[in-house]
């Protein structure tokens, strides 16, 4: 089984029985020596031999044998990005995994099948849909300007989690001092007079391409501070998990936040504990000595 998966990974295709074929170049006869040298180390039997196909079996055959190999490879992914451009939310870390399987297939797809193209398209669909969600993503329309922005009623959808507490504590902190928070059901609703929406689909400030509502609302009203584009960073991944980001206090943020979550019901109660303590960590970011 560990040489079938050697084989495999090689992208050998098998002829006969305990027969293996790869094309006749340099780069490949040196895994397929390897690998025979492994074989009789550990007290197996192998050959190693350089052939020309007479009889049966064409070079065009056997490269429409390595074809129809890669294809099904390259048909696999395509299913799989076709379904996940048709989910409700594509991860970023998703899209990069495709990507990387396609960079392994194309490392042994050895004269350029057909089903690439397929697959292919398929990842750009999901590619376009990453980040977004039928909750939350939207186009940003009708973004006031700064100096209407306050004494508003923030608008967004009820049992508030990482983003929604650390948006509304943006908002409060560095947008709107006297903002009021409305919690509602979500989809579909329409703001009334005075009222901006935050992290629901259609609002004001929400997802946008592969942003998420914190960093959205840092990079619309023009905030200008490292220290928010830290935190932006951990409420991203926090939230989106795309691998996008790695900063060191970004699990801990996020067990703090969890926590409120798992401890508090009321909306307002949970954004009133997590200001707390992204107004400490703010602090500390603010003053944090640069590496050196």
């Amino acid at each position: 089984m560990k040489i079938w998966r050697r084989l495999q990974a090689m992208g050998a295709v098998p002829l006969k029985n305990a027969v293996h074929a790869l094309p006749n170049r340099a780069e490949l006869r040196s895994q397929f020596d390897e690998l025979h040298g492994e074989i009789i180390a550990s007290g197996g039997e192998a050959l190693l031999l350089e052939a020309t196909l007479c009889v049966g079996l064409s070079d065009a055959d056997l490269q429409g044998m390595f074809d129809a190999a890669r294809d099904a490879d390259y048909e696999d992914v395509a299913r799989e990005a076709s379904v996940l451009a048709e989910s409700d939310f594509v991860p970023e870390i998703e899209v990069r995994r495709l990507r990387k399987r396609m960079d392994e297939i194309g490392r042994i797809d050895f004269f350029g099948a057909h089903g690439k193209q397929a697959a292919e398209a398929a990842i750009n669909r999901a590619k376009g849909r990453m980040g977004q969600h039928p909750d939350v993503s939207g186009p940003g329309v009708n973004i006031p300007l700064p100096e209407e922005l306050r004494d508003r009623v923030w608008v967004t959808r009820k049992h508030v989690h990482v983003d929604r507490i650390a948006s509304a504590w943006l908002i409060r902190r560095f947008i709107d001092a006297e903002a009021t928070f409305k919690f509602v059901d979500g989809k579909d609703y329409v703001a009334e007079a005075n009222e901006l929406r935050f992290d629901m689909a259609g609002a004001e400030f929400t997802h946008e391409e592969d942003r998420c509502s914190f960093e959205t609302l840092v990079l619309r009203t023009g905030l200008d501070d490292p220290a928010l584009g830290v935190i932006g960073e951990m409420i991203h991944e926090l939230d989106i998990a795309d691998g996008k980001y790695e900063q060191p206090e970004t699990a801990g943020l996020g067990a703090m936040l969890g926590g409120i979550c798992a401890s508090i019901e009321d909306d307002l109660e949970r954004i009133a504990s997590g200001s707390q303590a992204l107004d400490q960590l703010h602090a500390y970011l603010a003053n944090r000595k640069p590496a050196k």
